[in-house]
């Protein structure tokens, strides 16, 4: 009898043993269908993409020898590239519902030719645009994202990564406005005249944060109806913002300074003035930004979400992934196409209720933009 039992008692074992072993993958599976089910639901937006800067960087901005409908890990130079994650294809497979395309010139640019070659990369995105109509749409205010995304296309959105862009010129910030900007970062890697730059910490610092004339850039910024981009400027200069600015801001490619203690994050006091102005903090998937290191993994990104989630609250946080500028990614999100398996992890934590889920995709984002609009006169 008790021979009979072990052996018994071994099949038991060795059943429930297969039977993990086959739910597991199954478990993700139904994780994953559900996840996508989601990004049909609601738009996820990602608030920032560097693809229009390798256009640049490797065909000139000749767009008709971009494959951007075929598959680029498949045809050089794109296949060899560690900054190219993203093609029609890939979008697709990852449901991107909303994309800021970043119109991005170098800090060595600044008193030279900052405007034109920013005007350059703002046509691309138009021609982009143009060019793929069964797959993106021109999108410049909030509804037309959820207008977009209802049809099956791409809402294509621009933000200029960089204040020295503007060349200092209130006119040229509403000539950005015009041809489809809706949003401006204030700085890159280099102070403007107006405002520190992160990189400038500490010792570089020359403002301490915004300038006079940086506090009117921001309040006509907030009078056309353009998000005010706290990514890559200083802690003060954040701040200094935050007192300013009577719409919400948004950091488009940002990480927490509380999990990875770098100037280019974002620092707690910050998080919660942001909850309060009803800002949005999109995750950026840069390694670096996300442990220190050159090497990070989806549940890296995870941790940064749930830290603004704690701080900021579950309505300010969304999804700026930098794909595209980035020469690193991290494991488990190596390109556009893997947005999804994030949204099927987080399911595993049941502090994530399936709008919350929506509101990391892209609601947070659009909440936000009816809320700067508002604010436009």
């Amino acid at each position: 009898m008790k021979f009979r039992t072990i052996v018994l008692l071994l099949l038991v074992i060795q059943l429930g043993r297969s039977e993990f072993q086959s739910k597991e993958p199954q478990s993700f599976a139904k994780r994953l269908s559900h996840a996508r089910d989601i990004l049909d639901e609601v738009p996820l937006i990602d608030g920032h993409n560097d693809l229009v800067m390798n256009i640049r960087s490797k065909l000139y901005n000749r767009l008709q020898e971009f494959p951007f409908d075929q598959d680029l890990t498949e045809i050089e130079p794109w296949a060899s590239m560690s900054n190219s994650h993203t093609d029609i294809p890939r979008i697709k497979a990852g449901k991107l519902g909303g994309q800021f395309w970043s119109a991005f010139v170098s800090c060595s640019s600044q008193y030279k030719n900052a405007l034109t070659q920013t005007l350059e990369q703002i046509d691309v995105i138009h021609r982009l645009v143009e060019r793929y109509p069964d797959d993106l749409a021109w999108v410049d205010t909030a509804d037309g994202i959820l207008d977009a995304h209802a049809a099956g296309k791409v809402a294509s959105m621009i933000g200029v990564e960089g204040g020295h862009s503007m060349d200092s010129s209130l006119g040229t910030l509403r000539i950005f406005y015009n041809v489809g900007v809706r949003y401006m970062t204030l700085t890159h890697g280099c102070n403007t005249p107006w405002a520190d730059n992160s990189q400038a910490e500490p010792d570089g610092i020359e403002f301490d944060g915004l300038t006079e004339w940086g506090e009117i850039v921001v309040k006509e910024m907030n009078r056309l109806g353009m998000f005010v981009d706290i990514s890559h400027v200083a802690q003060q200069t954040m701040h200094d913002v935050l007192d300013v600015t009577r719409a919400p801001v948004i950091a488009s490619h940002s990480d927490t300074r509380a999990l990875c203690d770098v100037p280019r994050n974002v620092p707690d006091d910050v998080l919660i003035r942001i909850a309060e102005n009803g800002g949005v903090v999109m995750v950026n998937f840069l390694p670096y930004f996300l442990t220190g290191t050159n090497n990070a993994t989806l549940f890296d990104v995870i941790d940064h979400i749930n830290h603004i989630r704690n701080v900021a609250g579950v309505d300010h946080v969304g999804i700026g992934s930098d794909f595209d500028g980035i020469t690193e990614a991290p494991e488990g999100l190596e390109d556009v196409s893997q947005y999804p398996n994030l949204f099927a992890e987080l399911m595993l934590d049941p502090l994530w209720s399936d709008d919350d889920l929506k509101k990391l995709a892209g609601l947070n984002l659009v909440r936000a933009f009816k809320e700067m609009e508002q604010v436009r006169t």
